[in-house]
């Protein structure tokens, strides 16, 4: 039986959810239990060289490598509690990052200011569903909380931080992908 998907396509997922990992374990331990890591820079990246497809699948990858016990994510956890505790949603929202980011940089540009703005575009959204996230979770097992305190906690200490790791991807992805690109064509 012939596999459907290329081995060139399965090793560069299993490099690029291996690289989410290591850059998740890069951290600096941050009020509000949310480290600061290097995971937006690995998904940003990985998704404008690779494209949506093979960028989701990557970022898919990595999750299911966490949620089965494996320790990838930030603090060398792992574990469905995890991935499903109250900073859960913005380990998902990888998802929505690399299918945004991706997805516009195959479809429109791969220019360093646009391909800078899809990655923004696809945090914001990753922000915004980890928030609605953590709030519920948050709600359901503490009490309430404000979506302004969750933003607090959870994302205003990070915009900086992030920007500059969007900027380095972007730049990064701008040198790097025309390797990509040949090597893909091969």
């Amino acid at each position: 039986m012939k596999s459907k998907i290329p081995v060139r396509e399965m090793a560069l997922a299993a490099m690029g959810a291996a690289l989410i990992a290591v850059c998740s374990w890069i951290s600096i331990p941050a009020p509000g239990g949310v480290p600061f890591t290097l995971q937006t820079f690995a998904v940003c990246l990985l998704t404008a060289l690779y494209g949506w497809k093979l960028g989701l699948c990557t970022v898919a990858v990595y999750l299911l490598l966490g949620a089965v016990g494996a320790p990838v994510f930030a603090g060398f956890k792992g574990g469905a509690g995890a991935l499903l505790g109250t900073t859960g949603g913005y380990l998902l929202g990888f998802l929505f990052t690399a299918l945004i980011t991706g997805l516009l940089a195959d479809k429109v540009s791969r220019r360093f200011p646009l391909l800078l703005l899809w990655m923004a575009l696809g945090l914001a959204v990753c922000y915004a569903f980890g928030t609605a996230w953590f709030v519920w979770l948050y709600a359901k097992n503490t009490g309430p909380v404000s979506v302004a305190a969750a933003l607090g906690w959870c994302v205003f200490p990070f915009l900086l931080p992030d920007a500059v790791k969007l900027t380095l991807a972007a730049l990064l992805a701008g040198r790097l992908y025309p390797f990509i690109k040949r090597g893909r064509s091969q």
